[in-house]
């Protein structure tokens, strides 16, 4: 016992002694830099957070133990040049981390010398999305980037349905790279930024009055503001007097919007008016107790409002501490020494050699990133790339003298009306937000977008062709006209705003255009949109965008046909002569199977040579109309019968319904099958000049160039069909559809032969991105349910169509591909029948005459006489072959008693 005690006390002193060594190792004070501008919107605020919090940390007794922790705070009075000189200052004391600077310009070189020197930097207003952990490792943003900010953007311009937006930013770091970051989250939703509007850093009225006309000139009406504190609300103020402030137009503000409401509250009233509207983000901070108390406590130190920075500053200040006392704890130590790179350089006028590495700074950079407390503005804790976890933020709307929270924005959720707290709650309901009020006081959603306000009207190119005047004609007047035209005017009036426009002839009016010239020139600005025949196709698609198809039109053969008359031999003609062919050799073949099967058994099928000869090709043939009187009683026979006879089902049915037609309708027949026929043959083939038909052909279809022949009229066609090959002409037209059902509205002696073998559509053509290409396609589509479409087609392409239209190109002869898989069977199931009947003779030859198989045997009989032998017993009815067998049986009995009574 006694052993016992003493080595208790052996251990206490120990462990007293090493906690000693630790209280001694820990300094009586740590030093922590703070750089900002004292009088800024931020630094009113997060003055009096770290103040708060300091005061917070050296009171409680569970971190820091007897360590106090001592923040210097250095004014940089709005100078850039002091902002990046006051943290050197820092360096060349004993200061272990600097809080800020508060701008991103100045953080990219701060972070620049504060890894050479490994102290880290700590900053939650430099959220520039290009300040990467890879390029600053000792740059530590502790509020969120503004990459999750511009993702919100983003997901709002896409909730509303919007494509475009203007973005405006000052030209420096901050603003280029975040309008970067909010390019690249709204190429991700499919959305662009249409015109990037920058100022300068610190513009003047001038400049930003400038800069608002020239986006009012735009189409967009979604302007995205990244603005700086100071000149922000002053760009509110111009675009009102601009009236830009006024229904259409969309006004989405970063935090920066969101900050002055919280710190400034309330606003002057010429102020409040100058954004009623506007939409605006916050950084998300959860409600919570600790919130709370000290929100309450807010108002007792200051009378400046709260904004989320003062939050992050005063986390900020924790998050050191923390990680301070984890430092110790690892036995960490506080010191400096030189750097030898600055000690070669010399001390000289600047005294570069003042400054300090903290030896001790990779140890304590892991013990910031890995603190993981609840602080006020919720979780602190950083992720593998060192950005907060759960990121989000509050969506406001500005209305009245105040705002309202109309949603909030969840990094892996998007946007959704419910606190984050509810929304881990219940299943996710997909994005949405509240009603909003718009600038103007309307709380109907905005389109988004306007025609330019520039005083002219969109160009629209109409090929102007001299071909087929009912899809589009070039009066002598100037006048345009055609299905196209109506359609696209009909489609304009249908849209819930003005469009002004005015038609532009495409072409000289002798040759027929090209339709990827025309909208080629409509990417290079050349016409606005362009509206006709215009086949979408996919090289089209890469240039422009298209509206949804009003026409549907691929691509088919018209050639000369004659009509076929009766004749005499009409009713060979359903069959080709190989399928006559194949199929009387079936009859005869299956009706051989019969024989052969039924022959032993059936006395139907016995008899002298010549019955059993017209039997059999009577018990075929008659199976064609299943009026067969012959009885089949093997079972072979029965399965073999009854395939032939679903066979002939088959066959009969579909002659009836070839000849039925040939008969009935009126029947015409060309040399040109289709597509096929002229990809085999050598004869010039008749295109629509100017049409996209020559490039399909020659690359898709790979028929060589010298046989296209172009022609530019219905007349051209006539007459080049007319001629033929052998006169110059051509031996067939290929052409869309819609144009050839025009062309054959009056003439009788051409066709279409063969199959339409592509897929297309007309479109109308605007520029990549156009919002008017979406609201024309609604309105086609709205003009096809409601009739319109149909009663303009009827006006326009409606003709009464000749005396054969009715009648059908020459119907393709049945062939034996059609049927091969029948007779396959039918031959399959008579081998094997043949086959099983085979072997069920042999065995009833073995067991029914087993003398003489036995016999033929000891005389090693030849291979002709057992053949022979089993021939005949194949031959012989059942009957017969059992009788002589039982005569044969009892011969050898009484043969065999005789010898034993002699013996």
């Amino acid at each position: 016992m006694k052993w016992f005690l003493l080595m208790i006390i052996i251990c206490d002193a120990v462990l007293l002694q090493g906690l000693a060594k630790v209280v001694s190792a820990r300094p009586q004070v740590v030093n922590i830099g703070a750089v900002f501008t004292f009088n800024s919107l931020i630094g009113k605020v997060i003055k009096v957070a770290m103040d708060a919090a300091v005061e917070d940390v050296n009171a409680s007794p569970n971190i820091l133990n007897t360590t106090t922790l001592r923040i210097i705070m250095h004014d940089t009075k709005f100078n850039g040049f002091m902002s990046i000189m006051e943290p050197l200052q820092f360096m060349e004391s004993e200061t272990v981390a600097i809080i800020g600077p508060q701008r991103s310009t100045t953080a990219h070189v701060v972070a620049h010398v504060a890894t050479e020197l490994k102290i880290p930097i700590l900053s939650f207003s430099a959220t520039d999305p290009t300040m990467s952990p890879l390029q600053f490792p000792f740059f530590i943003r502790t509020s969120q980037n503004d990459l999750f900010q511009m993702a919100a953007i983003a997901d709002i311009v896409q909730f509303y349905g919007w494509r475009e937006v203007v973005a405006i930013y000052g030209d420096d770091d901050y603003g280029r790279n975040g309008v970067a970051a909010l390019g690249d989250r709204l190429a991700e939703k499919r959305c662009r930024i249409s015109y990037k509007a920058a100022l300068p850093p610190a513009p003047t009225r001038e400049n930003i009055t400038d800069l608002l006309i020239k986006v009012a000139l735009s189409e967009s009406r979604i302007i995205v503001i990244h603005a700086s504190f100071i000149w922000g609300l002053e760009l509110f103020s111009v675009a009102r007097n601009l009236g830009m402030m006024s229904t259409g137009y969309v006004w989405i503000a970063t935090n920066w919007l969101s900050t002055i409401i919280d710190t400034d509250s309330p606003l002057p009233l010429d102020t409040i008016n100058n954004i009623q509207g506007v939409i605006t983000l916050r950084l998300h901070t959860p409600n919570s107790i600790m919130k709370q108390n000290f929100v309450q406590r807010w108002h007792n130190l200051t009378h400046v409002g709260l904004s989320t920075y003062g939050l992050y500053a005063y986390d900020t200040v924790w998050l050191l501490a923390h990680a301070i006392d984890d430092f110790f704890q690892k036995g960490g130590n506080v010191s400096f020494s030189k750097n030898p790179i600055l000690s070669e350089l010399g001390g000289g006028n600047l005294h570069l050699d003042a400054l300090k590495v903290f030896d001790g700074g990779k140890i304590f950079l892991e013990s910031i990133l890995q603190v993981d407390r609840i602080g006020l503005t919720g979780r602190m804790k950083f992720t593998r790339d060192r950005n907060l976890v759960n990121p989000a933020f509050d969506v406001l709307n500005v209305i009245g003298t105040g705002y309202t929270t109309i949603g909030y924005w969840y990094n892996h959720s998007g946007l959704s009306v419910m606190p984050v707290d509810e929304l881990k709650n219940t299943s996710f309901p997909g994005q949405k937000l509240h009603s909003v009020v718009w600038p103007g006081h309307s709380i109907k959603i905005p389109r988004g977008w306007v025609f330019s306000n520039n005083g002219r009207h969109l160009r629209i190119g109409v090929p102007n062709r001299y071909r087929f005047e009912e899809v589009v004609s070039v009066k002598s007047n100037g006048m345009i006209t055609g299905f196209c035209v109506d359609v696209f005017i009909a489609a304009i009036n249908l849209l819930p705003y003005a469009v002004p426009f005015e038609l532009v002839a495409f072409g000289n009016g002798h040759d027929n255009p090209s339709n990827s010239e025309l909208v080629r020139l409509i990417t290079t600005g050349v016409y606005d949109a362009g509206v006709g025949d215009i086949t979408i196709i996919t090289e089209r698609t890469k240039m422009a965008d298209f509206t949804q198809p009003y026409v549907e039109s691929g691509l088919v053969v018209v050639a000369p046909v004659r009509k076929l008359g009766s004749s005499a031999m009409a009713f060979l003609r359903p069959f080709t002569p190989q399928m006559w062919l194949i199929a009387a050799a079936s009859f005869l073949i299956v009706g051989a199977v019969i024989w052969c099967l039924e022959h032993k058994h059936n006395d139907e099928f016995r008899g002298p040579p010549r019955r059993q000869v017209i039997t059999t090709f009577w018990f075929s043939f008659s199976t064609l109309f299943f009026s067969h009187r012959e009885t089949t009683t093997s079972n072979l026979g029965r399965i073999v019968l009854i395939i032939w006879l679903f066979v002939v089902l088959i066959i009969n049915s579909s002659y009836t319904a070839s000849l039925t037609s040939i008969l009935t309708v009126h029947q015409l027949s060309s040399p040109i099958k289709g597509i096929e026929t002229l990809q085999t043959n050598h004869d010039p083939i008749g295109y629509p000049q100017g049409s996209f038909v020559r490039d399909y052909l020659v690359h898709e279809l790979n028929i060589h160039v010298s046989r296209l022949v172009p022609l530019r009229s219905p007349e051209e066609y006539d007459k080049a069909l007319r001629d033929g090959p052998g006169k110059g002409g051509v031996a067939a037209v290929v052409d869309e559809r819609a144009y050839i059902e025009l062309f054959l509205s009056n003439r009788c002696e051409f066709g279409i032969v063969g199959q339409e073998f592509t897929k297309n559509g007309w479109g109308f053509a605007f520029p990549r991105n156009s919002p008017l290409a979406v609201d024309v396609s609604a309105a086609i589509l709205q003009l096809s349910e409601n009739g319109d479409m149909q009663r303009i087609r009827d006006k326009w392409l409606l003709r009464k169509a000749c005396s054969l239209q009715g009648a059908e190109i020459e119907v393709d002869r049945l062939e034996l591909k059609s049927f091969w898989g029948l007779f396959v069977v039918c031959g399959v199931a008579c081998v094997l029948a043949l086959a099983v009947y085979i072997v069920l003779m042999i065995r009833q030859f073995g067991r029914q005459c087993p003398e003489e198989a036995e016999g033929s045997i000891r005389r090693r009989s030849s291979p002709s006489t057992r053949i022979h032998s089993f021939l005949s017993f194949v031959k012989e009815k059942e009957e017969d072959a059992k009788a002589r067998s039982s005569r044969e049986r009892q011969l050898e009995d009484i043969s065999a008693n005789g010898s034993s009574r002699c013996n």
